[in-house]
């Protein structure tokens, strides 16, 4: 990251984003799915329907983002917390995750919590993050 005044990285809550910013962070993230090609506006809902969407910004590039799903009153569940792969090991995704816990218990939120990709336990784990002994994660799959 450059030490231009201009390009400092910038963390912060947004309602809306680029559509081509956030098609590129689901891609490199391997979310992106060739069925949603056809129908890329549903990103928009994932932005604004969020509790909490936070973008990390390098000057007017988004370059990572994340996200709390929640009433903002009690429990939260964070998701999509991504960097684009060329900013990635430089404390980025630690910054997005601190940013929305630190809205969320301004919130009140008492209960955050998320499902971590395999080998990543470990990243979360230095953010506070423990495993939920004695409960397992499930899936609706009809």
């Amino acid at each position: 990251m450059s030490d231009d005044p201009s390009t400092q990285l910038i963390i912060k809550t947004i309602k809306s984003v680029s559509m081509n910013d956030l098609i590129l962070l689901y891609k490199e993230a391997g979310w992106w799915e060739s069925s949603y090609d056809s129908q890329p506006e549903f990103l928009n809902h994932i932005v604004k329907n969020s509790a909490l969407f936070v973008g990390a910004f390098l000057g007017k590039k988004l370059i990572g983002m994340g996200r709390a799903l929640s009433d903002l009153a009690s429990d939260a569940y964070i998701q999509d917390v991504t960097v684009l792969k060329e900013f990635r090991g430089k404390g980025i995704g630690k910054k997005i995750i601190q940013t929305l816990i630190e809205k969320l218990k301004e919130s009140n939120v008492d209960w955050i919590g998320l499902i971590a990709q395999p080998g990543t336990s470990s990243f979360y784990k230095e953010l506070g993050f423990e495993h939920l002994k004695g409960h397992v994660p499930l899936r609706y799959k009809d």
